[in-house]
């Protein structure tokens, strides 16, 4: 049975549309979390919202919302006037056009959504669409509207169903010139970069998502594991940073060196042990002559 619906609407390309629902692609259910409380009594704490100028608690019903027009001046915005605000996304995702997959940069990427059809009366126009899109090898742009915020999204095939992904605005993205315009142009030899590409093929792997590993949530359950059993946690001793300035080619073909070792002592480890197979099959077959004989 699937969850509950996160969103629910119609997904609409030019005159066909069809009711779908939208589910979260990603949790954080499984994270470790912590509360915070009173230390000296253990019990949780609750937080209140607090009047900035008056220090008073401000009780639910007496929270509004209002954006500043100037330092301390605000207009009070209506939940029913948010309402009011009626765009078309706001229950259809409304397909404005296809584009080729590899022509969206991936810093636009923000949230996944599943979505599938809302019952079998949709499942045709569903169909349709999604086939569609498998056909032509493109992802569909459209807009939809969650948490009261208009969003683009970007919708492609996902096995049997689609997959949505909230893009961001180009004014959410910082410009990485700021951030890039500092790193000088060294000079560099091929050999070096020949070295670091031989060490990137020692690395040469697929992706295979199931090999992560959250080693800092391992960390943080075995941390509350071992407080809820009364033991001490030690500390580890804070890590020396070595302050050597290391040569980059030497580092490279150390490197590179290191990787060769470890190859070599996988196959030598091998190599060594056949030897002692052969030696005790010769020592059985030898038994078993001088048996034969006697």
């Amino acid at each position: 049975m699937a969850p509950r619906a996160y969103w629910k609407g119609s997904l609409k390309l030019s005159l066909v549309s069809c009711p779908v629902v939208l589910y979260p692609a990603s949790t954080s259910v499984e994270k470790t979390r912590f509360h915070m409380i009173n230390k000296e009594t253990g019990n949780r704490l609750k937080q209140q919202m607090i009047d900035a100028e008056t220090g008073d608690v401000v009780e639910s019903d007496q929270k509004g919302r209002g954006y500043e027009l100037k330092k301390g001046r605000y207009v009070e915005i209506e939940k029913d006037e948010l309402e009011a605000v009626q765009i078309e996304s706001n229950h259809t995702i409304e397909i404005d056009s296809f584009v080729p997959r590899d022509e969206i940069d991936k810093r636009y990427y923000n949230h996944p959504y599943y979505l599938a059809p809302d019952g079998k009366v949709a499942v045709d126009a569903f169909a349709v669409i999604r086939d569609a899109m498998k056909d032509e090898d493109r992802v569909a742009l459209a807009r939809i509207v969650l948490t009261n915020r208009e969003h683009v999204i970007a919708i492609e095939p996902l096995g049997k169903g689609l997959l949505g992904t909230t893009l961001r605005y180009p004014y959410e993205l910082r410009d990485e010139d700021a951030y890039f315009e500092d790193i000088k142009t060294p000079k560099i030899t091929k050999d070096m970069v020949e070295l670091a590409g031989h060490i990137l093929q020692t690395k040469a792997a697929h992706f295979d998502p199931s090999k992560f590993k959250d080693e800092y949530e391992d960390a943080l359950k075995a941390l509350v594991r071992r407080k809820a059993s009364g033991k001490t946690v030690k500390l580890p001793e804070p890590e020396e940073k070595p302050d050597n300035v290391v040569n980059l080619m030497d580092a490279l073909k150390a490197s590179l060196k290191g990787k060769a070792a470890a190859k070599r002592r996988g196959h030598g480890s091998t190599a060594r042990r056949a030897p002692a197979r052969r030696t005790a099959k010769k020592a059985h077959r030898s038994a078993a002559r001088h048996r034969k004989a006697s």
